[in-house]
């Protein structure tokens, strides 16, 4: 009933190696790996700041294009000079920041189940990215800006899909007019608004987006590229001149790589690198499917309509509609199948999930048929009565996160949930009532929650920060708590050792609440 640990593969291993030793530099909470979208999402809103300004004071003429940015430097050193150079770095830091945080995800898995939404939405946005950068380079009009339009009208030339060759365009001193580069503009402007759209759709089936970075981080990156502009400003080439071929370039690797990788190779063969990379990552999603578990299912008779479920859903799976007793105001929860993640987060929330009442079977408003709050509580009884010893411990732990199978003991009944974030506040008393002399409960470390809010909402539940809360009368040395991502069994061998020496060497009585551990 209760899940298994899948074994950490080699790669995510690594990859949380990496991870935590950034946790150890900057703290789990605000570890840059961790906010890669967000940081992404703060590069783009300072490309568009600077691009609103630049557009405004640029002329976007071809005559008037090179020397009014030459001149923005020397007449507007802190404002238009500094900005075009934050404008610049800022696109790179996007770049890096968007595969970074895509490598990320794949490492993760986050491409299956209901997460397949936010993976097929979020590929479109590298080809518009790419086609924006491009596209802000011809607005220069020096000779990188040549170069790249030229080689990019080489590239779509290879496709058989125009009429007449687009390379024709610059055969010439001239060929280029107003209104081709009216089109220029058109490119960089109006594919950010597209881009724009997708982000936004990229994330409207999340409860919370992380959308923001935490402030440290925000002024990181900022003072980051501040500093970088400072110290390199971007400088343009040497005008546009279609009548010479320029013979040596400050080439932007990270925007700009596309060129360089054409003409070394062929423009097919780099048409049908870049559809292998799409084509790839659009149909991952659709591969090695795993069976679904079933729903989260919800009870009319014991669904009050508190929205908990609802504010507390990751994945934005609940709404809520009128109750159908048809009573005034009163509303249910109602759970949509293609968005849930079967997670139990709800299950948790659940204030019905935590009666303190006598009866018979434990029945809440929402429930997942495969794991039955009930059940837990029967098996949780059943394990105690079981163990002969007085001084047990129960540890409640997740099944993403540090495996529970290196604590089996004499004295140790585990239970492995599909996230920490189902677990009532109400069974670390349960435990207590039962016998337990002490409970541990684990989830992944911060940040780190494979249903994104699962850690969190555990965290603030049993600190007595979100509803429903652990009651005040529980003794604080009784409980443990233990932030540990897979393969990372040996920190909670540590923090069971402390609950032991705790509750066997010191006398009953509240204590402040318990610190967590991690790492």
């Amino acid at each position: 009933m209760w899940q298994a640990h899948e074994p950490v593969r080699p790669m995510l291993a690594a990859w949380r190696r990496v991870e935590h030793a950034f946790d150890a530099a900057f703290g789990a909470p605000d570890n840059p790996l961790k906010h890669l979208g967000s940081l992404g999402l703060l590069a783009f809103w300072l490309l568009a700041a600077s691009g609103i300004y630049l557009y405004a004071v640029i002329d976007t003429s071809v005559a008037g294009a090179y020397p009014s940015i030459v001149d923005l430097g020397r007449q507007q050193p802190w404002a238009g000079g500094l900005l075009r150079s934050l404008h610049r770095y800022a696109a790179d830091a996007l770049v890096l920041l968007l595969v970074a945080h895509l490598l990320r995800e794949w490492l993760l898995r986050h491409y299956r189940g209901v997460r397949r939404h936010a993976w097929l939405t979020g590929v479109p946005t590298i080809a518009l990215l790419f086609v924006s950068a491009i596209g802000g380079f011809w607005l220069h009009w020096d000779q990188l800006a040549q170069y790249s339009a030229i080689a990019t009208a080489e590239w779509l030339d290879a496709l058989p899909l125009l009429a007449t060759p687009l390379s024709r365009n610059f055969l010439a001193d001239g060929a280029v007019s107003d209104r081709l580069f009216s089109l220029f503009v058109f490119v960089h402007l109006g594919t950010p608004l597209l881009l724009l759209f997708t982000l936004w759709f990229h994330v409207q089936r999340l409860t919370r987006p992380a959308v923001w970075p935490p402030r440290p981080l925000a002024l990181g990156l900022l003072v980051s590229l501040t500093m970088l502009a400072l110290l390199q400003p971007v400088a343009s080439h040497a005008p546009a001149d279609l009548g010479s071929v320029p013979q040596s370039l400050r080439l932007d690797w990270t925007l700009l790589f596309i060129h360089p990788l054409t003409e070394a190779t062929s423009p097919a063969l780099a048409w049908g690198l870049a559809a292998l990379v799409f084509v790839g990552l659009s149909v991952l999603p659709f591969l090695r499917q795993r069976a679904r578990a079933p729903v989260a299912v919800v009870d009319p008779a014991n669904c009050n309509g508190c929205r908990r479920c609802f504010v507390d859903c990751p994945f934005a799976a609940i709404t809520m509609a009128p109750h159908p007793n048809q009573k005034a105001g009163r509303q249910i929860a109602v759970v949509d199948a293609d968005l849930c993640a079967s997670c139990g987060i709800c299950v948790g929330a659940c204030p019905s999930s935590t009666p303190f009442r006598s009866a018979a079977e434990l029945v809440t408003g929402i429930d997942l048929p495969a794991a039955p709050i009930g059940a837990l509580r029967r098996d949780l009884q059943q394990r105690l009565a079981g163990l002969k010893t007085d001084r047990p411990i129960v540890v409640f732990g997740c099944a993403q996160g540090a495996a529970l199978v290196p604590l089996a003991a004499d004295d140790v009944a585990a239970f492995s949930l599909e996230c920490t974030g189902m677990l009532p506040p109400s069974f670390v008393e349960y435990a207590l009532r039962d016998g337990a002399a002490g409970v541990l409960v684990s989830a992944c470390r911060p940040g780190g929650c494979e249903y994104r809010l699962g850690q969190q909402w555990t965290d603030q539940r049993l600190r007595g920060a979100r509803e429903p809360h652990l009651r005040a009368g529980v003794p604080g040395e009784r409980l443990e708590l233990a932030w540990a991502d897979g393969g990372e069994a040996a920190s909670l061998q540590l923090a069971l050792q402390r609950l032991r020496e705790r509750v066997a060497g010191q006398p009953p009585g509240t204590l402040p609440a318990p610190k967590a551990s991690h790492g």
